[in-house]
């Protein structure tokens, strides 16, 4: 049996251990990561003998940036409610 298909179950793990990491560490820095080892358990869930480790750990790497890249866009308008101070009062 190829090693790859017994990898879902690491892959989920992956995700679940980033997404409570992005939990202990807010900042959308880990969410990228989590997603992209989801998406890894999906795709090695579908295919499992398609895809070898190497090429899956490459796969993940490029679906974690693109993930990190779409977080970063959608949510870069959202305010933490802070004024921003342009002047100062005293001149």
């Amino acid at each position: 049996m190829d090693t790859a298909v017994n990898l879902w179950w690491a892959w989920l793990a992956a995700a679940i251990a980033f997404g409570i990491l992005e939990v202990l560490a807010p900042g959308f820095i880990f969410l990228g990561f989590a997603i992209g080892a989801l998406v890894m358990t999906v795709l090695i869930a579908i295919l499992p003998s398609a895809v070898a480790v190497p090429v899956a750990l490459a796969i993940f790497a490029g679906l974690s940036l693109v993930s990190w890249i779409v977080l970063k866009v959608a949510f870069k308008s959202q305010s933490s409610g802070a004024r921003r101070v342009t002047h100062d009062i005293n001149d």
